[in-house]
């Protein structure tokens, strides 16, 4: 085959195979990797909250702009606990900048990129998630640190625990088969344009020497990686006895896989989006775990403190009475946001505990084990789920803010610092009500969009 004729063979044949990565590849390694980080930084957000590793307090300072990996140094056993809070709060805004912020799109793909991307989902390997003695040293690190996270952990830990494993090594699995398809493009696609860049403005018997690409790379494609091996690869191609060979298995690599037939036109689903949604707000009851023993403790600090003795009289009478004590009662503040006003209100502790148990036993319905379930369910039901937790999970997630910060001043200067706090807690609960949002405003959107091709008389939406 002539030179040119395999350029553009090759140039077409690279067209559609990217046209075919960005319509069914790339999609999926984003929505993987996504889920990749969720499952991550539970995992994460639960080390934490159980003080296995210390928090970084350097994490919200350090702005990602570009992808990189971190640290993965051998560190001594005595060091592992400093080593992880730091290597892994790097990893979980790494994850969450390529998740969040990084343009998935082939353009944005080149191959030193695809490296970094692949650098990242094996930092630790989920995998064959073994501390022995071939293991690395975040992975031997993160496998001893998740050990002591199970030891005493309560049921809910272990399954956060447990899923999150899960999830990471099947993932794991689905990006890198991902990460194959677009780097075998990537590779060719770079060989495509060191040929049109570099090749063409050589002579024959230069564009076969290494070290003459090299040169006349460096000047013609200045800022851009060379790869001698890929640079080796079109040598052979072009000059040696089995070029014709190589280049027809170029070809027959790039070839689209076949398409499989349509057996009918299957009904367009969006079910799963308001599962994403339920099982994103499902997470906040872990933290109400975590919130209510510390609120609890704040109360009780703050009454023993102020128990004078008309208190303890009125106490002892209710003892003697045989009547339930009085539950405290705390005159709260916060903002209405709609209405841009300061509320008061008063929050009877006793009630309200009880109606976070109420929403804890709800909430901790909405998980991985009973999807099966939730996709037995009609749509308008999940909707109706999904919207009525998230108004309750906000309401909850208010209220807890005010107490917090009514503990937090109420409290004498001298017993500050033993209020506990719960702003990670409520960090978490934030970062699920944005998502569980976002799940019911694509659930909607894509609803809508449905009805439009409908109304304009075209089959269905795009899933």
């Amino acid at each position: 085959m002539a030179e040119t004729e395999y350029q553009r063979k090759l140039l077409e044949l690279l067209n559609a195979r990217r046209d075919w990565l960005e319509r069914e590849k790339i999609p999926k390694l984003k929505e993987d990797l996504r889920a990749f980080y969720n499952a991550f930084n539970a995992l994460y957000s639960l080390c934490l909250r159980r003080k296995v590793i210390n928090e970084d307090f350097y994490k919200q300072e350090s702005k990602v702009s570009e992808l990189e990996i971190p640290d993965t140094a051998p560190f001594a056993e005595n060091e592992r606990i400093d080593k992880l809070t730091i290597r892994l709060a790097n990893y979980d805004n790494q994850l969450d900048f390529l998740v969040n912020f990084y343009s998935f799109d082939i353009e944005y793909l080149p191959l030193d990129k695809i490296k970094l991307i692949l650098g990242l989902v094996k930092y630790i390997d989920w995998v064959r998630f073994s501390a022995d003695m071939r293991a690395a040293p975040n992975t031997k690190g993160m496998v001893e640190t998740v050990n002591q996270l199970k030891s005493g952990a309560d049921q809910i830990s272990m399954s956060i625990i447990s899923d999150s494993l899960s999830n990471l090594s099947r993932l794991t699995v689905s990006i890198l088969d991902s990460l194959k398809e677009v780097t075998a493009y990537g590779r060719e696609a770079y060989k495509y344009a060191l040929r049109e860049k570099v090749l063409s403005a050589m002579a024959p018997g230069e564009a076969s020497q290494l070290g003459q690409i090299k040169k006349k790379f460096a000047s013609l494609m200045p800022r851009k990686p060379f790869y001698p091996d890929l640079a080796d690869e079109i040598i052979q191609e072009n000059y040696s006895n089995k070029g014709p060979a190589l280049r027809d298995a170029v070809l027959k690599r790039l070839e689209l896989p076949a398409a499989k037939p349509l057996a009918g036109k299957p009904k367009v689903s969006f079910k799963g989006i308001l599962i994403e949604g339920l099982l994103a707000i499902g997470g906040t009851a872990s933290m109400l775990g975590e919130i209510m023993p510390k609120l609890d403790e704040n109360s009780i600090l703050l009454l023993n403190k102020r128990k004078g003795f008309i208190q303890k009289i009125r106490k002892l009478v209710q003892q003697m009475l045989n009547k339930e004590p009085e539950s405290p009662e705390y005159e709260v503040t916060y903002t209405d946001k709609t209405k841009g006003v300061t509320v008061k209100e008063t929050v009877v502790f006793a009630n309200f505990k009880a109606e976070v148990d109420r929403k804890y036993k709800n909430l901790i319905n909405f998980n991985l084990r009973n999807v099966p379930r939730m996709e037995a369910l009609e749509d308008s039901h999940l909707l109706g789920l999904l919207e009525r937790n998230i108004r309750d999970a906000q309401v909850l997630h208010r209220t807890i803010s005010a107490l917090d910060e009514y503990f937090k001043t109420a409290a004498d200067k001298e017993d500050r610092d033993k209020i506990k706090g719960v702003k990670p807690e409520l960090g978490t609960i934030k970062n699920a009500i944005v998502k569980a949002n976002q799940k019911r405003y694509e659930y909607s959107a894509q609803k809508e969009e449905e009805e439009q091709f409908k109304r304009l008389g075209i089959g269905g939406a795009k899933s």
